[in-house]
Parts: structure tokens; C-alpha cells; sequence
């Protein structure tokens, strides 16, 4: 059977005949030399494809960020005065093909003699994750029982939402399917705060993550199902990333900003012909291309003017549209087929959050997280596990700790927590300002008042603490409601030399059955782009297919109701039938081991 795709250019596999071969060099290689927009993973990826697949001389491939340090969404640093800073952490999942394909080639940072993915896999076997406690209320208490708590009709609506044809889900919101019960069920407190959906989001992406991550259902409520780095994702995955690549000759060019791409558009073809840049000083950067030369373009950023705050200051609210927007609607203008960046970027209200890094640098406020997650911090093993949800939060404030020392320069003493709220508009419980008003040592006094710090120690034990908030105007800009054609094929229809890289690229399987808001998104369209452009034999895996897959459906329906049988609403007669038919067989074993009869 051959897996269908939008690029007869490319072919999809499962299985490890084509993961397992060593590539060889397509014809005409060695003339041609590679240009990617930005240095988030996704660019990251491609360059690393390039070399790795393609057997492109590093040499001829060449970066161009606009920012200082490379890593888009993927950052951690350390700001001078004001502590430690990541704009959000991503999670991995078991199945996540295309960036382990492509993390069993790079050495890790953390031990260079092991690839990121052995290192990756020997420290999540060592120190599985899971979560102590996911929801609390009334201050810091827990309010979770580690079940979902749908019952049988609140299940039926999410059934319902993924047996809907795609088609039908183009442009339309969560909220349209799910009812009120639903929307303030324990499932969707869970399932907002892991993923940061919030209800007026799209349909169609809520659809996308239930199909790609049904294998996954039972491991959410104690997020046993979720995998993390040793250190902060920019130490872990990032900076070896750079490394290969430099060690190998690529040339990383920073301060450089991309107007536009302009391209030859055809019927049948269309050629990018010149890159359209400069640098911060105004000086012209730009490109002039030839069809040998590849162009990889990340449209579109989810932590784009990005306003960073401190203790004293709060964080601004960029409202201004940054370079990569723009860069985004400079290339649609030209083509229908190049994507609507409007649908994306275009409602600031509804596509923002606010995060914030908070640094305790005594024992006092971790004695709190410990009762919470029944773990110490300095362990450098799992703390929480993932997000643990404030659920009475006004801000719909969530938090999590990664093992520590998250950061390679972090004082032992120190102890690292991110926490988030979704509803950056609203009043705070203890702080009487919206999210967004408030400073660092504000919202540490919001986070301090929901861990359940008595009252009158929040003060106090606020000033042992450091922050630094971040507003992020576009960070689920990826979840708007869209429909098909808003976002550009990785490469479009007659594409000669050119590529789109990221979240807001749409991958060639048919139907895209990945999801936005992951590392493995990013490094799937990368893998594609470098596939297509240069004629790499091997082929790209395809999704994890437990969506087809009897078994994983059985568990995921087992598992949303708690382990409860599914009601089947059938008339009795039809429903003694059908056992009587099933007797004796295959099926009937199968329905009996997982559950539902």
C-alpha cells in the first residue's frame, strides 16, 4: 500500500527498512547551497537533514537570524539582574520518529560520547515521569483523583468531535462541540493547561491531538505519558544541534533580518529568485538566487515580540507586528498558495498567554512545592512531572519545576519554576491587577498565594524569589481557527528551490495528521523539505498510526471513562444479537481483554 501524499516527490514509510539505511548522495548535491530563514528547531532540523540525508557540504549552508542567538522558541538564559528566563518548555512523546531519526546522529551536550538520543532515553528509563498531583484548589490543596471524571455523555462529545470528517471542522471552535459540562470537566482542565488550548481555539487542531495522541489518553491525568531533558531544552537540544553544524562548516549570520522572497511564479512552476535582507544597521543583505540555490523559510513565530519584564517592571504587550509576520505576508502577497498569515495573527487577545520564570534562591518557598508534589527539588531528579493547574486560578494559572538545576550555571541552592497563566486578562486572587499588569514579584506573589503559602508569609517570602515575565502576543497563534489553504504546503505545488519551515507550514502526508505546538512538527517539516528539494531516496516516516490501530482505540475509550465499560446504545434485541454473532471469536476476546464487554 503506498501512503498518500500532496508531493509525489516524497514518500512516507513505517517501520525501520528506510530509518535504517544511510542515505546516499543525491545527484547534483555538491552544486547546490542552502539559505534558511531563522534558527528555530525547524531550521535547525533542515540544516541538520541537509547534511545528515542529503550530504550537503556544510559549508554551503548558511543561516539567517535576526535575533543574536539562535533557537526560536526553544530558548533559556540567563539575564543579567533580573535570573533566569524560558518562554515555555516543550514536551516528547515516545513516538516522535523524525526528531529521534534525527537525534540518534548528534552528540549530546550532556555527554558528548552518548547521541542526544541515547542520553535522552538512558535518563527518562533512570527517571520516568510522572506527577504527583495535577490540579489543586483552595490554595495549594489537591483537587485531582487522577481520573478524568467524564462519564459516559461527556465522552460521547469528544467521540463525536474525532469521527467528524476534517472538512467539516475548517474555521469553527472548540466551544461549538463541546458543551458548558464539558468545558469545566476535570478532562479539560487537564487537556487545556498540558496543551494551552483555550475554547475558542480551533476544532479542527483539538480533532488532530486527540487522533495523534490516543495512545497517550491513559498517561494524561498522571502525565506518565510525557518524556523530559535533563536540562533546560536550549542546553539539551539546541546547543548540539549548533554545534554539529558549525563543527561541520555551516556559517550562522545574526542581526540579519528578512523582508521578503521573491519569486517567478508560473502555472506550472514557481522559483524563488532573490532573498530581500538587511542588517541592524540598515546595510542591504541581500541574495540573489539561482534553482540550485535551496531557500528553507520559517513563516510565522510563536514567541514573535516577545515583551520581557522583571521583578520591578512588568513585561509589555508587543502589539506592533514583528519581522517573521511580516516577512509572512510579504511572500502571500505574491501567491494564493503562500498561506493567509491573517488568520494567525491577527486577534492578539485570543492568541496570547503570559509566562514567567520564577528563581527561589533559599529552602523556604521549595518546602511548599515538596508538600505539593511529594518530591524534593534538589534531588535533580522529576519534581512535578509536568503542569501542575491552579483550577480556582482567575488567571488559569498553571506550574511546573524540571529537574534541577535546569540551567548549567544554577546555583545548587536554586530552584527554577515556570508558571503560566492562560487568561492574561483577568484579576488575579490575591493580586488585584490583570496578569499582564503585573511585575515579576507580583505574579510570584499570585503563584506563592495558589501554592499555598499562608497569607501573611506571601510578602516575605516573595523577596526570596526572582522573576521575570514574558508576554508572548502570538504563542498559540498556531491554534486559530483555520481553514484548508491558510497555511502553505512545506512545499507548494509546483516548488522548485524553496521550502516552509515550522508551525505554519502544512506537512505533504494526505491527510497532515500531525500537530502544530510540537518540536516533532517542526523537525517533520524540516525532514520533508530537505526530502523533496534535494531528492533524498529514503523515505519520511509517516505519523505514529495509533489512530488505525484497534487497541489503542479500545484503551483511549476504557480510559476516558476511568475504566468504566462503554454504554453502547443499542436496543437490546440488536445488542443480544451481536454477542451472540461475536460468541466464540477473535472479537469477542479482543473486546474482553481491553475492556469493553
Amino acid at each position: 500500500m503506498k501512503l498518500k501524499t500532496y508531493d509525489e516527490r516524497l514518500t512516507l514509510t513505517n517501520g525501520n527498512y528506510h530509518s535504517l539505511v544511510k542515505a546516499r548522495a543525491p545527484k547534483g548535491i555538491e552544486e547546490k547551497r542552502a539559505y534558511l530563514v531563522g534558527t528555530g528547531i525547524a531550521a535547525l532540523a533542515a540544516g541538520c537533514f541537509l547534511v545528515k540525508d542529503a550530504h550537503m557540504s556544510a559549508d554551503h549552508i548558511t543561516f539567517l537570524e535576526q535575533l543574536d542567538l539562535p533557537g526560536g522558541s526553544m530558548d533559556g538564559e540567563y539575564r543579567a539582574l533580573s535570573g533566569y528566563v524560558a518562554r515555555g518548555g516543550r514536551e516528547m512523546g515516545h513516538h516522535f520518529e523524525v526528531l529521534w531519526d534525527l537525534f540518534s546522529a548528534i552528540p549530546s551536550e550532556e555527554d558528548p560520547s552518548m547521541s542526544i538520543l541515547d542520553y535522552f532515553f538512558y535518563l527518562n528509563l533512570d527517571d520516568p515521569n510522572v506527577s504527583n498531583c495535577r490540579i489543586t484548589k483552595n490554595q495549594g490543596q489537591r483537587h485531582d483523583n487522577g481520573k478524568f471524571n467524564l462519564g459516559q455523555d461527556l465522552a460521547k462529545e469528544i467521540v463525536h468531535l474525532v469521527s467528524l470528517p476534517d472538512e467539516d471542522l475548517q474555521d469553527r471552535a472548540i466551544d461549538e462541540f463541546f458543551s458548558k459540562q464539558m468545558l469545566e470537566s476535570d478532562f479539560w482542565t487537564f487537556w487545556r493547561s498540558m496543551f494551552a488550548f483555550e475554547n475558542w481555539h480551533s476544532a479542527l487542531e483539538m480533532k488532530l491531538y486527540l487522533n495523534r495522541f490516543i495512545h497517550h489518553v491513559g498517561g494524561l491525568p498522571d502525565l506518565s505519558a510525557l518524556q523530559f531533558s535533563r536540562y533546560d531544552q536550549y542546553t539539551s537540544f539546541i546547543k548540539p544541534m549548533v554545534k554539529y553544524l558549525k563543527d561541520q562548516g555551516a556559517q550562522f549570520e545574526y542581526g540579519v533580518t528578512v523582508d521578503n522572497v521573491e519569486f517567478e511564479i508560473s502555472p506550472t512552476r514557481k522559483v524563488a529568485q532573490r532573498i530581500v535582507a538587511h542588517d541592524r544597521d540598515g546595510k542591504d543583505r541581500s541574495i540573489e538566487l539561482t534553482e540550485k540555490d535551496l531557500v528553507f523559510i520559517t513563516n510565522g513565530s510563536l514567541t514573535e515580540s516577545s515583551g520581557y519584564g522583571d521583578d520591578d517592571t512588568p513585561a509589555p504587550f508587543i502589539r506592533e507586528e514583528g519581522a517573521v509576520w511580516k516577512l509572512w505576508r510579504n511572500i502571500a502577497a505574491q501567491c494564493d498558495e503562500f498561506g493567509h498569515p491573517e488568520k494567525f495573527c491577527s486577534n492578539l487577545e485570543k492568541s496570547n498567554w503570559e509566562s514567567c520564570t520564577v528563581t527561589c534562591h533559599d529552602e523556604r518557598v521549595p518546602a511548599y512545592i515538596e508538600k505539593i508534589t511529594k518530591r524534593s527539588p534538589y534531588t535533580g531528579k522529576t519534581v512535578t512531572g509536568g503542569i501542575v493547574t491552579c483550577k480556582d486560578s482567575s488567571w488559569f494559572m498553571s506550574w511546573t519545576v524540571n529537574r534541577q538545576g535546569q540551567y548549567l550555571e544554577q546555583p545548587k541552592n536554586d530552584v527554577c519554576v515556570w508558571v503560566y497563566g492562560l487568561f492574561s486578562d483577568k484579576v488575579g486572587d490575591y493580586v488585584p491587577k490583570t496578569m499582564r499588569e503585573c511585575t515579576g514579584k507580583e505574579i510570584t506573589k499570585e503563584w506563592l498565594y495558589h501554592l499555598g503559602v499562608p497569607v501573611g508569609d506571601i510578602e516575605e517570602l516573595a523577596q526570596s524569589c526572582t522573576a521575570v515575565p514574558v508576554m508572548m502576543p502570538y504563542i498559540t497563534a498556531e491554534f486559530m481557527p483555520r481553514a484548508f489553504g491558510d497555511r502553505p504546503y512545506v512545499v507548494p505545488k509546483g516548488g522548485v528551490n524553496f521550502a516552509f519551515l515550522g508551525q505554519f507550514a502544512e506537512t505533504l502526508d494526505c491527510p497532515g495528521r500531525d500537530t502544530v505546538f510540537t518540536t516533532e512538527y517542526s523537525g517533520r517539516t524540516a525532514m520533508e523539505a530537505v526530502y523533496v528539494l534535494t531528492g533524498v531516496e529514503k523515505g519520511v516516516p509517516e505519523v505514529y498510526a495509533s489512530r488505525y490501530d484497534i487497541r489503542y482505540l479500545l484503551t483511549a475509550v476504557v480510559a476516558l471513562l476511568d475504566g468504566e465499560k462503554p454504554q453502547l446504545d443499542l436496543p437490546m434485541l440488536l445488542k443480544h444479537k451481536l454477542m451472540k454473532q461475536i460468541s466464540g471469536t477473535e472479537v469477542e476476546e479482543l473486546l474482553k481483554e481491553y475492556h469493553i464487554i
